[in-house]
This record gives C-alpha cells, structure tokens and sequence, in this order.
C-alpha cells in the first residue's frame, strides 16, 4: 500500500460513522398502506435532514398503540433483532411516544429512541440562526424532555458532547437533571420575553406599511420564491426545514411598498412545545395583511398539505387573511392533456399517467378564497410574471385599504425601516 493510498485509508478509518435508524408506524383504522408509506417517506426525510441514514421501515397494523411499548410484543421482538443484527444506533416512531413508552423502549431496545416531535426538535435545533429561534427551539425542546427523562438518557448527552451510553446515570442524577432543566426553562422564558419585547417594537415600527407573509408545508419552495421576488440570496435547499429563522425584505412592486416575509414551514404533527415557542415568530403571520400559500403541487399528498397548513393557520388565529394560493413545482407534474390531445391517446396511457387537471383546481381553489391561483415553477423561473400581477393587485388592494386616497403613481418612503435577517 503506498503512502498515499494508506493516508486515505486512515481518513476513511477516523471519519465519523453516519447513525443509521429504523422507522416504525402503526397503519390505523382507515389508514391505507399507501399513506402509512408516504408517511414514513417524509419521516425519512427528516431523518436524512436531521444526518441519520434509514436502513429499514417497520409497520404495524392497530387499532390503538400498545400502552406499554407503542408496537406489539411481535413487532418489538422483530425490532430488536433487526437492530442487534445489523447494530442499528437509532429507532425513530413516527408518532409521539409517552414518556413511559420512551422510557420502556429504551429498557427494551438499549438504543436512542425518537419519536416524531423529538426528532423534529432536533432539527429546529440544528437549524436555527438567530438568538430568538435558538432560544424558542431549546425551550422546546427541555419542556418536551423533563417528563422523559430515564436511565438510558442519552439525549441530553448528545447537547453535552457526550456518546451514547449504554448504561444508567442513577436516580440521583436523574433528579439533578431534572431541577438543572426546570432552572435552565426558568431562563430561556425570561430570555425570550425580552427577545419578544423586542420583536414587538420592530413590528410597531411597520405599521402603515403592507405585510406579507409566506406560508405552506415545509420543502414546497417558500425561500426559493421569496429569492425571485426580492432578488436576494436566502437559503433555499432540499430539506426539511431549510428556514427556520423568519426574514422580511422590503419589496416594491409597480409603485406599490409591502414588507415581505418567510417564516417556518409547517408540517403535519408540529410539536405542541414548538408551536407555544414559536408564538412571536408566527406572530408574524398573525399580523400580516396577506399570505401567500405556496403548495408542493408535485407532492401526491399536498391537499393533505394543504389542509394541515390551513388547520395551523387556524390554531394560531391566522385563518381569515386574504391568501393568495400558489401552485409550485408544476414542471414536475404531468398536466391534464386537452381533449384533442386525449383523442390521441390509449384509455390505457390515460389510466397509468396521474394527470392533475389545473383548469379544474383553479376553479374549486378560487371558489373557496376568491382569488385565482397561480400556478409556477419558481427554482425554474415559470409563470413569474403571471404571479407578480396577481400579487401586486392583492397588496394593491390592502395598500388602498390603508390608503384610500392613494394614487398610483405615488409610493411610500419606508427606508428607515430596517431589513430583518
């Protein structure tokens, strides 16, 4: 072996081994095997966002989950074994876990165990930017673990810079875990009161001036859009939750002044804790004049999507803005062909292909907002034009609201106001 090829190897040797995770759901009552899957598929996709590989999906069929273990005494067994075998670090469910499931799991399974808020939570924990977000996340995050903390902790070890351990840290410990959590909860409420006293004065300081705020699923193209509009360069990837820090720009569209803003994807089963943490955040949201409600249109689930963005919007109080509905990604959707175009094709080539019939989602989305879609491709740059008419008509009519004797041709100094990162 040459120097150089065993230079590589000890590289290859002293790399930090990627953690591999199993998944596991339960297929409920009127749950079909297909949607358990995209489930799962998305689940994977946090585990992949979060820097763990999936080697293997686990399902099970229930009514209910077992009190004690969530799965079934079969299905744990299977479980152990897959992860002795093929010494797997973690088990990730894609539901929430009591703290006395969590706490036998880990008893049983002598592994990390996630549940779905968890392992959302970590995520927001990597991801945020700023001292509110950071602050907002780990509040969260501590007032999720107090009442799971067991032996087998091992994920506050990982905050720590500690390794997974396989072996219990005592009562004792436990107990001083627990009062040093309380404390450090005691702490971040009272850092985030003055981050929000804050954020309040920034808001006041917009008044009279057209907000607007970027909503949907997470992953649908929210930054990506709010780069095209802006022009600017905000972090847009393909992950979950690739924005966790809101950012508001100063946009002018034909004359007319709004503030834009792009705030946190949501997602189905939003962790309770995060939702409470992220108050002044989605405040933003609260007190905008209009939404954007930018949807994944090539994801087969985004009317579920939809609806689960429309019921958060609905939780925080959000749910009577003016919204204007965008259809994302449609370059990555097969369109209903016209009637000439179907004449030409086999009854078999009609069935196979999922056509999405854009005429007819217009018409049912229009009937229920009032205000027609769009339908783009902003990574591609699709239908840009079309979307800047339709948005600047919509700020232009909050912007009259304001303003009722506003002219056309007149715009509103607001460059003392500061861009918000």
């Amino acid at each position: 072996m040459s120097k150089y090829s065993r230079k590589l190897q000890k590289l290859h040797d002293t790399a930090p081994k990627q953690d591999t995770a199993v998944l596991v759901a339960l297929i409920r009552q009127g749950q079909s095997d297909h949607q358990v899957a995209e489930y799962l598929d998305e689940l994977a996709f946090l585990t992949e966002t979060m820097g763990a590989k999936t080697v293997y999906k686990f399902t099970q069929r229930l009514e209910k989950p077992d009190v004690r273990t969530f799965v079934g005494s079969g299905k744990l067994e299977e479980i152990q074994a897959y992860i002795e075998h093929f010494e797997v670090d973690m088990v990730i469910f894609d539901d929430d876990l009591s703290p006395s499931q969590m706490r036998n799991l880990e008893n049983e399974l002598k592994v990390k165990v996630y549940d779905r808020s968890l392992l959302i939570l970590d995520i927001f924990l990597q991801r945020a930017q700023t001292a509110q977000a950071k602050t907002q996340v780990e509040l969260a995050r501590f007032q999720y673990l107090l009442p799971r903390l067991t032996r087998m902790w091992t994920h506050l070890e990982r905050q720590r810079g500690g390794t997974t351990t396989r072996g219990g840290s005592g009562e004792k410990e436990i107990e001083t875990d627990k009062r040093d959590i309380r404390n450090r909860i005691s702490l971040l409420k009272e850092k985030l009161r003055e981050i929000e006293k804050q954020g309040v004065t920034q808001r006041k300081s917009r008044k009279g001036i057209v907000r607007v705020s970027l909503v949907g699923y997470t992953n649908v193209g929210k930054s990506t859009l709010m780069n095209l509009i802006t022009k600017t360069d905000i972090l847009a990837e393909n992950k979950l939750f690739a924005t966790v820090d809101s950012t508001v720009r100063k946009v002018v569209l034909e004359n007319v002044p709004f503030l834009l803003s792009d705030t946190v994807g949501f997602i189905r089963k939003l962790p309770t804790h995060l939702i409470e943490s992220f108050k002044s955040t989605l405040d933003e949201i609260r007190e905008s004049d209009l939404l954007i409600h930018v949807v994944d249109t090539s994801h087969p689930g985004f009317e579920d999507h939809i609806a689960v963005v429309n019921q958060t919007l609905n939780e925080i109080g959000a749910s009577d803005k003016p919204t204007l509905l965008v259809f994302n990604k449609i370059d990555l959707v097969d369109q209903m062909p016209t009637e000439e175009e179907q004449m030409q094709m086999s009854a078999i080539e009609l069935e196979e292909r999922n056509y999405l019939d854009f005429e007819k989602l217009a018409q049912a989305y229009k009937k229920k907002t009032g205000i027609n879609p769009v339908f783009m491709a902003a990574e591609l740059g699709t239908n840009v034009e079309e979307f800047r008419e339709v948005l600047t008509a919509e700020v232009r009519k909050e912007h009259k609201k304001m303003y009722p004797h506003y002219l056309e041709d007149e715009t509103i100094d607001f460059s003392d106001l500061e861009e918000e990162g």
